[in-house]
């Protein structure tokens, strides 16, 4: 185990407080849940830097840093959903492309890193969840709701974009 490989499966420890947390209706609980998922989804950014700095881009960075990007990603979303402030089918639809190109890679004999869309579609999915956790004020609902939206059609582009040029070389 490299020492990117360590950071993102720390990622996961921020997961159970981060869920506890989203049921705590204080803001000072969602400003924490908040930070925890900030430090989190930074730390995404910080494992990967390290694998190219530290010339340790490995195969098994290159299947459990997505997988814990899905799992930081999807956690907040499920609560979020059971709270009533974001509709379920909206996050099905997050949850069927991660399961797609997870399916899809499964089955490649080398694992490709994220495009740019990819990326994009990460970066979407963390400011709409760190905006629905943050303990912003009603006028900021409609701000919030349509950076979920955009990050929700990011995902669909984005899959699209994967997995349609996979299919046609070959």
């Amino acid at each position: 185990m490299t020492l990117p490989n360590w950071i993102t499966f720390s990622r996961l420890l921020g997961i159970p407080f981060l869920l506890y947390g989203l049921y705590n209706p204080t803001n000072q609980a969602k400003w924490i849940c908040l930070t925890i998922f900030l430090i989190a989804a930074l730390t995404d950014w910080l494992d990967g830097y390290l694998a190219r700095k530290l010339n340790q881009i490995s195969e098994l960075g290159k299947f459990l840093d997505p997988l814990v990007d899905k799992l930081l990603v999807l956690a907040p979303l499920l609560v979020l959903v059971e709270l009533g402030k974001i509709p379920a089918w909206a996050v099905f639809i997050i949850l069927a492309r991660e399961l797609a190109i997870a399916g899809w890679r499964v089955n490649q004999t080398t694992i490709t890193g994220a495009n740019i869309w990819g990326k994009l579609k990460t970066v979407s999915q963390i400011i709409a969840i760190s905006l629905l956790i943050a303990p912003l004020s009603p006028t900021w609902q409609t701000p919030v709701l349509i950076t979920f939206w955009v990050s929700v059609i990011l995902t669909i582009v984005s899959g699209i974009i994967y997995l349609i040029p996979q299919k046609i070389s070959e």
